[in-house]
């Protein structure tokens, strides 16, 4: 089963990350420059197959999205082991990081929250097969090609796997409202997994009760919670920033 991503960012960085999973790019009949130019190129460049459509069929097959010219055919997205993580997460000691994510389910927080962990220097995102999004062109496009550069496992049990990293000697830190701890209150220098729940229900409770730390992040307007991806957002930047600090770095 094949699959599409589309825009000429996430297009660019699987061209550059993750050649052998594209089967085919599809660009807007009409002249191409610039950035399109650049995709074309590096297309005949690897060898990939290369064909030209009407704008409107490039909208069908992006489902509406914005395709900016250029929509690439995928195989189906290959999942990372939950092992590969965790070596990845312990070659890298005091800077092992990972994300957890318990029931998101909206694929542009998912995408965001993706390109966060990138961003911040993640070594994985883990996600459950049940209640969550799955890795989908909407999720690509909206971590603007993280996806090619962050190993996301899909477990079954995420109260197991998050086991599994504690095991490994990772920390594990949920964000959570009623949490008796700021974030800067919990050091995170060292190897840490965190744990960020959906809007609605946050994190389960059999993946909370699984957490060494529960930290709440405090709010000074009137409303009540923050978005998901915000919340990842941040709880990952508090990570680096005392990382950052810990070495004597500057954080700006």
């Amino acid at each position: 089963m094949s699959r599409y991503i589309y825009g000429i960012h996430p297009a660019l960085e699987a061209l550059r990350a993750t050649p052998g999973q594209i089967e085919r790019v599809v660009l807007a009949e009409g002249p191409q420059r610039g950035p399109l130019a650049e995709i074309r190129e590096s297309a005949r460049k690897l060898g990939l197959p290369t064909e030209t459509l009407p704008r409107q069929k490039l909208a069908q097959l992006a489902g509406g999205g914005v395709h900016q010219g250029v929509v690439l055919r995928l195989a189906e997205f290959s999942y990372s082991d939950l092992d590969r993580i965790i070596e990845r997460a312990q070659a890298a000691g005091p800077e092992g990081l990972v994300l957890m994510l318990d029931g998101i389910e909206d694929p542009h927080n998912f995408g965001a929250l993706v390109r966060s962990a990138n961003a911040m220097g993640a070594q994985g995102v883990v996600i459950g097969k049940d209640r969550a999004a799955g890795v989908t062109p909407t999720v690509v496009k909206a971590s603007a090609g993280a996806i090619a550069h962050v190993p996301i496992a899909r477990v079954t049990n995420l109260a197991r796997a998050l086991g599994h990293l504690k095991d490994a000697g990772l920390w594990a830190v949920g964000a959570d409202m009623s949490g008796d701890r700021l974030p800067e209150q919990v050091d995170l220098r060292g190897p840490s997994v965190l744990v960020i729940g959906s809007e609605g229900g946050g994190i389960r409770r059999i993946v909370l009760e699984a957490c060494d730390f529960r930290v709440r992040i405090p709010m000074a307007g009137e409303v009540s919670s923050l978005n998901a991806s915000v919340a990842g957002a941040l709880l990952l930047y508090e990570a680096t920033r005392q990382r950052r600090a810990s070495k004597g770095e500057s954080s700006r």
